[in-house]
C-alpha cells in the first residue's frame, strides 16, 4: 500500500472512529416498567435508546406526555399529532398512552433491547 492510501484509510478509520464515538457517547440506558408494551417488551427489559433523529410510524421510542411532563414512558410511535406524537403501548388493556393523556414528545428512539428480562 502506497504512502497516500494509509494516509487515506488512517482518516477514513479516524472519522468512523469519530461517528461511532460520538453515537456510543449519546446512547442511553432505559429499562421497562410494567406491562403496557408487552408482548413486544416486559418488566424488566433493558433498551439502549438514541435522541430523537427521525421518528416513524411503528418505532418504539421514549416519550413525555404535554398533558403528564413527570412521566417518561416507552411506547410505539404511532403519528405525528398536533406538535408531536400519537403513541400507544402494545398492550391496550393496560396502557395509558396518548389515548389517556394526547400528544407526546418523543425523546429518544429505542434501539435494541440488549437484556431480556424472562431470559
Amino acid at each position: 500500500m502506497t504512502v497516500l492510501g494509509r494516509v487515506g484509510l488512517a482518516v477514513a478509520a479516524a472519522a468512523a472512529g469519530a461517528v461511532v464515538g460520538r453515537l456510543v457517547a449519546r446512547t442511553r440506558a432505559v429499562a421497562v416498567s410494567g406491562p403496557s408494551m408487552v408482548p413486544t417488551l416486559r418488566d424488566g427489559d433493558a433498551l439502549l435508546a438514541y435522541p430523537v433523529g427521525r421518528v416513524r410510524p411503528g418505532d418504539v421510542v421514549i416519550a413525555r406526555f404535554t398533558a403528564r411532563p413527570d412521566l417518561l414512558v416507552v411506547k410505539r410511535a404511532v403519528r405525528p399529532y398536533g406538535g408531536g406524537w400519537w403513541v400507544e403501548g402494545d398492550n391496550p388493556f393496560v396502557s395509558d398512552d396518548s389515548r389517556t393523556y394526547g400528544e407526546a414528545a418523543v425523546l429518544a428512539r429505542v434501539i435494541v433491547r440488549y437484556w431480556r428480562a424472562d431470559a
